[in-house]
C-alpha cells in the first residue's frame, strides 16, 4: 500500500510563487508515474501535471512554463513549484500516484492525497 501527505497550500496574490510537496510512504517501490491534479470550484478534476519513474513530464496547456513537476526517489517526494501563479489556478490540488501492474494486483491502481488548497487573489 502506498500513502499520499500534501503540505504547501496556501493563499497569495496573483504573480506570486508557491511551493507543493507529497510525501510518499509505504510501498514507494510499486509507484510508477505520480502526478498533481486540482479541482477548481464547480468543475471536475483535471490534470496539472504528471512524472513517470524515468523522469518524463507532461504538462496541462494552462500550466505549462509556469509549473515544474519534480520526483525525488530518495526522499519518496514529489513536488510541484508554481510560478507567476493566477485566480485560474484557485484549486485543490491533489497528489496522485499510479502503481505498477504487478503491485496494483495487490493493492491497487491509484492513490491520492488528501488535497491542499491553493487561492490566488488579484
Amino acid at each position: 500500500q502506498v500513502q499520499l501527505v500534501e503540505f504547501g497550500g496556501g493563499l497569495l496574490q496573483a504573480g506570486g510563487s508557491l511551493r507543493l510537496s507529497c510525501a510518499a510512504s509505504g510501498d514507494t517501490i510499486c509507484i510508477s508515474t505520480m502526478g498533481w491534479y486540482r479541482q477548481a470550484p464547480g468543475k471536475e478534476r483535471a490534470l496539472v501535471a504528471t512524472i513517470t519513474n524515468d523522469g518524463s513530464t507532461k504538462y496541462a496547456d494552462s500550466v505549462e512554463g509556469r509549473f515544474t513537476i519534480s520526483r525525488d526517489k530518495v526522499k519518496n517526494t514529489l513536488n510541484l513549484q508554481m510560478n507567476s501563479l493566477k485566480p485560474e489556478d484557485t484549486a485543490v490540488y491533489y497528489c496522485n500516484a499510479e502503481l505498477e501492474l504487478l503491485c496494483s494486483v495487490v493493492y491497487g491502481s491509484d492513490y491520492w492525497g488528501q488535497g491542499t488548497q491553493v487561492s490566488v487573489s488579484s
